[in-house]
């Protein structure tokens, strides 16, 4: 071979391993291609607003939750700022502005909004319904979850659950209520379905967000009042506007909060963030509930202890409360094709799970159905 033979394969060598390099740089960045789409990913800015005064730590953790794990997860390209009821809109105007495009999401309870569609009532809990972990299973694996989709399509929204609170009490009242009579003429504060229950029995039904409850109380506006359980209630100082804690919250046995989030704005997002998102919404979801079940033995002996009267709903109270709730059900289903529908589905996965008749136990009550 002559000098400038060899000469001319040295060069085509360097140009085959300047070539080989290259590619194998190029496979290198797509064997990485997590930190490439990263890089790559767009900053995208949201506000969510909530139903919840950010004193309540554990139920605005839950939407705090989300927004912190979203941020983690995406490398502080997707941030979402929580703002507390009343900072941009009341805390039970947040469907409103959520549909409305004035946020792009929110944090709140779906049975607010039952004045709307009252079927919205399954998304957080209903009367003598599921426990928090029957509520999840139906969520997650008995079609709950693509129910509230189709409910919330009407609205431009698409929903996830985001926390839970478990069995609540039944409420603070500023006298006691031995007898279903007792309740006639009652002004009590109580939303959902439970509040159409009460009202059957004859209370005079409030809604009002969390942070007006006390000063309602504690003015007399209202004679009694529910919120979730011994921790968050000591919290919003019930206990000093009323000395009598009733039990069991049978209107609530396993109550779901949720993120409500634009459906125009959702589906601008990278599938990317849409799945890092319902994963931080199933992590408030389970967390909040694990943290009440941590904090509200302890809350309720403090309760007791600060002279607290812990009393159970009598017999009659509960029976006629359990009554009355189903043939509400029934009376809506029969006006409301889409509560139907919804009840429909519900009611068939709750005797799946249920198997046998699920009871209701409360000290020595005991209540079937």
């Amino acid at each position: 071979m002559t000098t400038t033979m060899k000469r001319r394969q040295i060069v085509k060598n360097i140009a085959l391993g300047a070539g080989t390099t290259t590619v194998l740089a190029a496979c290198d960045r797509t064997s990485n291609s997590p930190s490439v789409q990263t890089n790559q990913s767009p900053n995208v800015r949201w506000r969510m607003v909530t139903s919840w005064p950010k004193s309540l730590d554990t139920i605005f953790g839950g939407a705090q939750t989300v927004c912190d794990r979203v941020k983690e997860m995406t490398g502080g390209r997707f941030n979402i700022e929580p703002y507390a009821a009343g900072e941009i809109v009341p805390g039970l105007e947040v469907l409103d502005a959520v549909q409305n495009g004035t946020v792009q999401c929110g944090h709140t309870a779906s049975y607010y909004y039952v004045g709307k569609n009252p079927a919205l009532a399954f998304g957080t809990s209903v009367p003598f319904g599921l426990t928090a972990q029957q509520q999840n299973a139906w969520y997650y694996h008995g079609g709950g979850l693509e129910t509230m989709h189709e409910l919330y399509a009407d609205f431009n929204i698409i929903s996830f659950p985001a926390g839970n609170s478990g069995a609540q009490m039944g409420g603070w009242f500023k006298r006691e209520v031995k007898s279903k009579s007792d309740l006639n003429g009652l002004k009590m504060r109580i939303p959902g379905l439970g509040g159409k229950v009460m009202a059957s029995l004859g209370v005079n039904v409030q809604v009002l967000p969390g942070g007006e409850i006390f000063l309602a109380l504690d003015r007399g506006a209202i004679d009694a009042a529910e919120w979730v359980g011994p921790y968050d209630d000591k919290k919003l100082g019930l206990n000093k506007a009323a000395s009598f804690y009733y039990y069991p919250g049978w209107w609530e046995p396993g109550s779901s909060f949720e993120i409500q989030i634009n459906k125009s704005e959702w589906e601008k997002l990278p599938k990317e963030y849409q799945e890092i998102f319902k994963t931080a919404a199933m992590e408030a979801n389970l967390n909040m509930l694990s943290k009440y079940d941590a904090l509200n033995g302890k809350s309720l002996q403090e309760l007791i202890a600060g002279g607290t009267k812990l009393i159970p709903y009598s017999p009659d109270i509960l029976q006629a409360a359990q009554q009355a709730a189903f043939a509400n059900y029934e009376e809506n289903a029969s006006k409301d094709a889409t509560f139907k529908e919804v009840y429909e589905q519900w009611n068939k996965f709750r005797q799946k799970v249920s198997q046998l008749p699920l009871y209701y136990i409360s000290s020595d009550l005991l209540v079937s159905r």
